[in-house]
């Protein structure tokens, strides 16, 4: 048994999408979550740049004493999980892999989309992981980088949202497609829209639900789960953003669909995240 916090981190609220799953699974164990939503999106920046941010939220996390780390943003995976996973003596755990064998698994035709930002459409991490795991597979990636921007508004616009994404996904569905990675931990929180955009027929996949299976395997193989408790585990979470307070706060509560949220804001100070009191 292990009663330390399991650390999230992500470059705003999509990583939430990988959290609520892991509120569903593993209610007894603690969340630390961090969104960088100051510096996001990061799909358009440099990887160099992308890691440098992922490891100061890391570090911030570490610093905190957690028993493991989820990076549940899929460019920072791209761009940082070897280094973390090298560096750091608790398990490190992304977004890509568990995504990959996932769309392998579900697949029947081998024709399988791949909408992601823009800076894991140029890693080809699930492009050279799907090719990896079979050299059947063919895929056909897209970098959507306004989903980013449509799932972190406050409000949604039910037809005209629809209609854009519609229209933005319309070169993955004339790819007849039979499985859809949401290479975007942000993209789970648009999931009936991209529905409906590709078609029933088309299985979607939440490589951050993915990766949450693979979480439980790791504690259980490390003998490292929170002890069970007769209370929520939201009431001890922790939520941070380096970005404003109250729209991550009504973001977050609308999405893990809770009233009670502690969320703190954190300043970036050199190169640090520094909790602002």
């Amino acid at each position: 048994m292990d009663n330390r916090a399991i650390g999230y981190i992500d470059s705003g609220i999509g990583g939430l999408s990988v959290v609520k799953k892991a509120l569903e699974q593993l209610p007894n164990e603690q969340v630390y979550y961090v969104g960088d939503t100051a510096r996001m999106p990061y799909g358009p920046r440099q990887p160099k740049e992308v890691k440098k941010f992922t490891w100061e939220l890391a570090n911030f996390l570490t610093n905190k004493d957690i028993k493991l780390l989820v990076i549940a943003c899929n460019t920072a995976t791209a761009a940082a999980l070897d280094e973390l996973t090298a560096n750091l003596d608790i398990p490190v755990i992304g977004v890509i892999q568990p995504g990959v064998q996932t769309a392998n698994k579900v697949t029947k035709t081998h024709e399988i989309g791949v909408i992601a930002t823009q800076g894991t459409v140029n890693s080809l991490a699930y492009y050279n992981g799907l090719k990896q795991v079979n050299k059947a597979n063919h895929i056909t990636q897209l970098a959507v980088p306004r989903l980013v921007e449509i799932a972190e508004q406050p409000v949604k616009e039910t037809v005209e949202i629809q209609q854009e994404i519609t229209k933005i996904l319309s070169p993955i569905k004339q790819g007849n497609i039979d499985t859809l990675v949401l290479g975007c931990t942000h993209f789970p929180l648009l999931a009936p829209y991209i529905q409906r955009a590709v078609g029933k027929q088309v299985q979607l996949v939440d490589a951050g639900a993915a990766a949450v299976s693979v979480v439980t395997n790791v504690l259980k193989e490390q003998d490292i789960q929170h002890e069970p408790l007769m209370i929520t585990s939201q009431n001890h979470d922790e939520y941070y953003t380096t970005g404003n307070q109250k729209t991550f706060a009504k973001l977050a509560q609308g999405w893990l669909q809770t009233t009670h949220l502690d969320v703190q804001h954190l300043d970036i100070q050199d190169g640090c995240l520094i909790l602002n009191k």
